[in-house]
Order: C-alpha cells, then structure tokens, then sequence
C-alpha cells in the first residue's frame, strides 16, 4: 500500500512516500478503515522532528517506532477482526490517533474502543479529517476555563486550527467571545461566530481595555506577563505552548496559591467522549473545521513545508 514513512528523525525531506508499505490486518476488536484524508498538523511535525526532544520518550530514543505518522483520519471501514460491534463494513468513519499514529497511509488498523465515530451524513471526509487535532487542544481550554454563558473569552491565535475551533466551542456554550488576528482574516474569523475582533497587525492586543474571565493564547507566542492585564481579578490564562523555559506548566502550579490571576495548563485527553462531541458538533453545524490547503499524499513533504512556516490558516488536508 502507498504511505507515508520515515526511518530517521529530521526536516520535511526525511519524508518518502512508498508504494510497498505492508497492510495491516484488522485483529480481535480492530476494524480496517480505507483512509480517504488526513493532515498534517503541529503534532505530526513534533513527532517527525522529534521536537522537543521528549517526545523521543514515546517515540522511540534513536529512531522512530512508527514509521508513518498521521493522528487525524477519515475514510471507510472494510473489515472488521473478530468480536466488532460498534461498526461495521461500510461505515464511514473518522478518528484521532495519537500514539500509534498510522494516518498517513491507504489503510489504518484502529480498535473500536479508540476514538473513533461515524461521520454525520452532512460531513465531508476533509472536514471530518480535520475535525479531531485542533479540536480536542480546544475543548481542553473550554473545559478547564469552566466556559459558559456569561464567560468573557478571549482567543489570540484565532484562524489556526485550536483557535478557530475555540472560538466556536466557546460560542456554542454561550461564552462572549473576543478572537484576536491578522487584517486579512477579520472576515473569517467573524464568519466563526466571534463577537468582536481585535486586529493585532493595528497595535498590542495586548493594551485591550476590556477585561476577561479567560484568556486563551492558542498559539503560544504570547505570555502570561504580557496578558495578565488582561484578565478579570480572578481570570485564568491557557497557552497552547509550554512557554520559554517551560514556564506555563510551572505557573499552572504556583499561580492557583494565590487569590488572583492565575494560570492553567490543561492536558487534553482523546477517548470515544471526546470524539463523539465533536461528531455530534459537526453534524449540528456548530463547529466547521477549517480548512486552509489540501494535498496528495504524493506531495506531503510539501505539506509539511508549508505547515512549519507558520501561516497556515485552520488545517492542512491530505487526500490519500
């Protein structure tokens, strides 16, 4: 089968496409899904470049332990191994799959009891394929921020594929939402549901004169100094990041001892929950993941390329 793989760690071009990858077969509980699309997202990149160096831990110390990454899928099932009964030949599909990884390939082997659901009739295989990565960073945010009706949000980072989902899921449980970005995507980012948009190209977002329950900077190049300004007096700050030197961790830890601002670092989990919100959300329309490039599988290298420049907007889709 074609996929995707590397055998060392390294830039885009340690990225070969292949024609002779082995099939997998499904085994007892495992359906075999015919991957339709993918992406390429942050988490394939750290892992392909093995940055920060931890993710070696899991990844494998000299070399990688999953040749062919890819943690976001959809496509059909075309078998199931023994003891299935969650889905069946036929279904359309889609998934999250950090860990194992595999998505970057014609076929997948995945348990029924991973994260994985059906796709809602309505929803492309490209949306669907986008619609796990981003999304579950988000829904960390908007559940560790304790987001509601009468929540003041604040989202910098609002086209990338956690801010933009972000601002949605915080929208849809009745949060007031604030998404800070770029000039040429002010109409984007309102057509995301924000209620009001800061241009950052226009002056410090950062010198804001309303105040916020939560402040999310989803994509870390903000800091905790530099927004806390921002917040009410018992406000909360996220970043997707770690921060220089590792700080937010840390701070998630000292700030809560006090009685004022302070700092969470949520780690998202990825169960059959999680998957099946964001399915339900999809299929209501509440949350449309977006969607900046589409590739070939042929030319993911370039993919990766453009992903690491840092502009994309939303999500990078392979077809495979």
């Amino acid at each position: 089968m074609r996929a995707a793989v590397q055998t060392t760690y390294g830039p885009p071009s340690v990225v070969s496409v292949v024609d002779d990858a082995p099939r997998p077969t499904a085994g007892d509980g495992d359906l075999l899904v015919e991957v339709h699309a993918t992406t390429v997202n942050r988490t394939d990149c750290g892992f392909r470049a093995a940055s920060p160096p931890i993710v070696r831990l899991f990844s494998g110390l000299r070399s990688p332990k999953h040749p062919t990454l890819g943690n976001e899928f959809a496509g059909v099932v075309v078998e199931t191994g023994p003891g299935v009964t969650r889905f069946a030949v036929g279904d359309r599909v889609f998934g999250y799959i950090e860990g194992p990884f595999g998505g970057h390939a014609e076929y997948l082997v995945v348990s029924q009891d991973a994260s994985i659901a059906t796709i809602p009739p309505d929803v492309t295989d490209e949306l669907a394929a986008a619609g796990t990565e981003g999304s579950h960073y988000a829904l960390a945010y908007t559940s560790a921020g304790g987001i509601g009706p009468g929540t003041d949000v604040m989202v910098y980072g609002a086209t990338g594929a956690i801010g933009s989902a972000a601002v949605q899921i915080a929208k849809h449980l009745g949060a007031t939402v604030t998404a800070v970005c770029a000039t040429d995507h002010l109409d984007l980012v309102k057509g995301l549901g924000a209620d009001r948009v800061v241009d950052y190209t226009a002056g410090d977002f950062t010198q804001d004169e309303q105040r916020y329950d939560v402040v999310l900077d989803a994509v870390g190049k903000s800091s905790w100094g530099a927004c806390k300004q921002l917040l009410k007096p018992r406000g909360l700050y996220m970043s997707s990041e770690l921060g220089r030197f590792g700080q937010n961790p840390l701070l998630a830890i000292v700030t809560p001892f006090g009685r004022g601002r302070r700092v969470k670092f949520p780690v998202p989990k990825h169960d059959r929950e999680m998957i099946e919100y964001l399915r339900d959300l999809m299929a209501s329309g509440a949350f449309v993941p977006v969607i900046d490039r589409t590739y070939p599988l042929e030319q993911i290298v370039e993919a990766y390329e453009y992903v690491e420049t840092g502009r994309k907007i939303g999500n990078v889709v392979i077809e495979v």
